[in-house]
């Protein structure tokens, strides 16, 4: 069933009375308790639904975030900007990235891990957004920071794979999906020894457990950061000793995508042929690496533990990366197509929406109130829904997009939901949703941006 136009005219509004909540003045709070900073992909999405109010706010959000960019060309996943009176574990001092000298010079303090390149995008969506009168402006600020998202996209495509095999590798589980059931195998082949006394804040803001990770994952989380540290973060070194590598798909669909973005920007950014040929080339190389990691018996793009050798054969929503990276061919694209509306995924008859969960219903792993591994995520089923339209899947688009509206009006502008009740889980007042419900209800409430 579709939103009314005063349903979505509601949810615009809350959206974006969300988003001014938690905005710091040049970067924007995840949230206002749980998630005290700036992270990662969580600004570039926060830009997305900043550009639907004022343009230029949303470049401001993308340039803030990369003025902590490392030598490297990382992005971290998160930049410490509160004060003291909003704690947040692990500090700064748990990640003491003043040991690598790639990091950012003081005061700019970060973690030393890094998140999904979904910038590219955002600048892509700014720049669609952005009115004539505007448009000298934004071209200008988008020239100056292009550069910096290739650099990006360069250290994902060299530091992250060394093997040029178009599949970037992660570090951490926190580099993304933290507890998701893809990450078990690997941390349960992990000897840790237990990490220095600590206190968790999120279980006092959510005080629900079973929607949060476990201790167990806290302390592997936390000992796989020591080991980083040890390494003074040098990722050489890292992809030499460290025992947490893990091929990821998703993470390099998004990859690939944002290569797409960013060549579709060139001409707007002035980009040279140098930076048009490699971007063409991490394109191309991409596309080749998730195609290998297709698995014709089941339809899903598999992930790969460069440690154990393995394949992780697990029925998450990571699996749908040839359709998030926009470059599904006819075949792969029928497969995932029926494989997403089956009762492993948006099928489940238990399901209240058509909306793709965190891990399919079916996987031993499966829990519907716990983070990563189960509940359904807006911000996963607006990268759904863009890439679906982008494929020329309109009609299912069009349902994610309203199903997702349903879902937030019943909900609210939650971090995740329940998959079988559309209860919100997590944090309150989450800023990512903010910005997708903004996106979503666009089309439908007339105006342009500021």
């Amino acid at each position: 069933m579709s939103v009314t136009a005063n349903t979505r005219a509601m949810l615009r509004d809350r959206a974006a009375a969300v988003l001014h909540g938690n905005d710091a003045g040049s970067w924007t709070k995840a949230s206002p308790v749980l998630y005290p900073h700036q992270w990662s992909w969580d600004s570039a999405f926060i830009a997305i639904g900043w550009a639907h109010l004022d343009v230029q706010r949303a470049m401001t959000e993308l340039e803030q975030l990369f003025a902590a960019q490392w030598a490297t060309g990382m992005v971290p996943h998160l930049v410490f900007r509160a004060g003291p009176d909003h704690p947040y574990f692990p500090g700064p001092e748990w990640w003491d990235t003043s040991a690598s000298p790639a990091a950012p010079a003081p005061p700019v303090k970060t973690t030393g891990i890094c998140q999904p390149p979904v910038h590219a995008l955002a600048l892509q969506r700014i720049w669609q957004l952005t009115p004539e009168a505007r448009q000298p402006e934004i071209r200008s600020r988008i020239q100056v920071l292009y550069p910096r998202m290739v650099n990006w996209h360069r250290y994902l495509a060299t530091h992250r794979d060394p093997e040029a095999s178009g599949l970037v590798t992660t570090f951490h589980p926190w580099e993304g999906t933290d507890n998701s059931p893809r990450w078990d195998r690997a941390l349960e082949r992990i000897t840790v020894a237990k990490p220095g006394p600590y206190t968790r804040v999120d279980t006092s803001e959510v005080p629900d457990p079973s929607q949060r990770p476990t201790n167990w994952d806290y302390d592997r989380f936390l000992w796989l950061v020591e080991q980083l540290r040890k390494y003074r973060y040098d990722d050489a070194q890292i992809y030499r000793e460290y025992p947490f590598l893990i091929k990821d798909v998703f993470f390099s669909a998004i990859l690939i995508a944002a290569n797409a973005a960013l060549l579709d920007l060139a001409d707007v950014a002035g980009a040279g042929d140098d930076d048009r040929e490699q971007l063409t080339r991490w394109l191309d190389r991409g596309r080749a690496g998730l195609a290998s990691r297709f698995d014709t018996q089941t339809g899903l793009c598999i992930d790969y533990d460069v440690r154990a050798g393995e394949d992780i054969r697990l029925r998450t929503f990571a699996g749908f990366a040839p359709l998030f990276a926009r470059s599904a061919d006819s075949g792969q694209r029928a497969a995932q197509l029926r494989l997403l509306d089956s009762e492993d995924f948006c099928g489940h008859p238990r399901l209240r929406w058509r909306l793709l969960p965190s891990a399919s219903p079916a996987e031993s792993g499966f829990q519907p109130h716990d983070y990563w591994r189960g509940p359904v995520w807006p911000v996963i089923n607006w990268l759904l829904w863009e890439a679906l339209n982008m494929l020329g899947c309109s009609a299912r688009a069009d349902e994610i997009r309203s199903d997702s509206l349903s879902q937030i009006a019943a909900g609210g502008i939650g971090e995740y939901f329940e998959p079988f009740t559309g209860k919100q889980l997590g944090s309150p007042q989450q800023s990512w949703t903010a910005a997708v419900t903004l996106d979503w209800t666009a089309s439908d409430h007339g105006g342009e941006p500021s």
